[in-house]
């Protein structure tokens, strides 16, 4: 367990390290696989010694090894939280691994890739990118079509849940962009996609929806209280999304039979 806990770490590690610099590509206008990486300071052209993850980072003590410049934590931040999603998800994953698991956990850590793109993308710039989503929305599909095809024992009833699943974690969004596109945008509809197909429940999705709300209430509610954001205020959603959706993948089931003891 520990071997592989250590694999899944430095995979995670690189993956991290592909998103942030893929986030950097697509806000640069640059190509996803023949532009190399250049410092954003001087432009000087990164070699390989200046992007091994997480390493490269502490031993140049965040700067650049050409300017000197500060290149910032974030690097370091988005390839550590990409190990850690690896790892801890091998650790936490909350049924035993057989082969139908194996499949979903896979398809997570495939996807994880693409959301911490997202999460990222949005945090910064409030956009959630069409070309990742639909990606790793391909992704996700792709997985969940395996699991039912060769795992699940009630296909038909696993195919309703996931269709209604979509339903709420897309349809409520749309159903908002329609009252008012002011509510929503049409990022976190797209990216419902994933989250519903990843959660493939119609309960799950509700949660997911409901703990992200709460988290960005939790969020705002100091910047309310020291003014500096109002109800008018705009916020990246997706990346509540995004964490909601990890909390439910792992502890999804937990909570709702939690909840279903104390109602009943």
């Amino acid at each position: 367990m520990i071997l592989i806990t250590l694999i899944l770490a430095w995979f995670g590690l690189c993956f991290g390290s592909f998103a942030d610099a893929l986030v950097w590509r697509l806000h640069n206008k640059k190509g996803w696989v023949r532009d190399r990486s250049q410092c954003e300071h001087c432009g000087h052209e990164l070699a390989a010694l200046d992007l091994v993850p997480f390493l490269s980072w502490l031993t140049l003590r965040g700067r650049c090894r050409y300017c000197r410049q500060r290149i910032g934590a974030e690097p370091f931040i988005v390839e550590t939280a990409g190990g850690l999603v690896f790892s801890l998800s091998y650790l936490l994953w909350p049924l035993p691994l057989d082969n139908g698991q194996i499949v979903l956990l896979a398809t997570w850590l495939i996807c994880s890739v693409g959301l911490l793109a997202l999460f990222v993308y949005d945090l910064k710039w409030m956009i959630l990118p069409s070309n990742i989503v639909y990606i790793t929305a391909a992704a996700a599909i792709a997985g969940r079509i395996v699991y039912i095809v060769g795992f699940d024992g009630d296909k038909i009833g696993a195919l309703g849940l996931w269709v209604l699943g979509l339903g709420i974690a897309s349809g409520v969004f749309w159903l908002l962009y329609q009252i008012d596109e002011r509510f929503i945008g049409g990022g976190d509809i797209r990216l419902g996609l994933i989250t519903g197909t990843l959660l493939a429940t119609p309960v799950k999705s509700f949660l997911m929806i409901f703990l992200a709300s709460v988290m960005g209430v939790l969020i705002m509610l100091p910047s309310m209280a020291t003014r500096s954001k109002n109800l008018r205020s705009k916020l990246p959603y997706g990346p509540f999304l995004i964490l909601a959706t990890a909390v439910v993948l792992f502890y999804g089931q937990s909570l709702i039979d939690w909840y279903t003891r104390l109602t009943f």
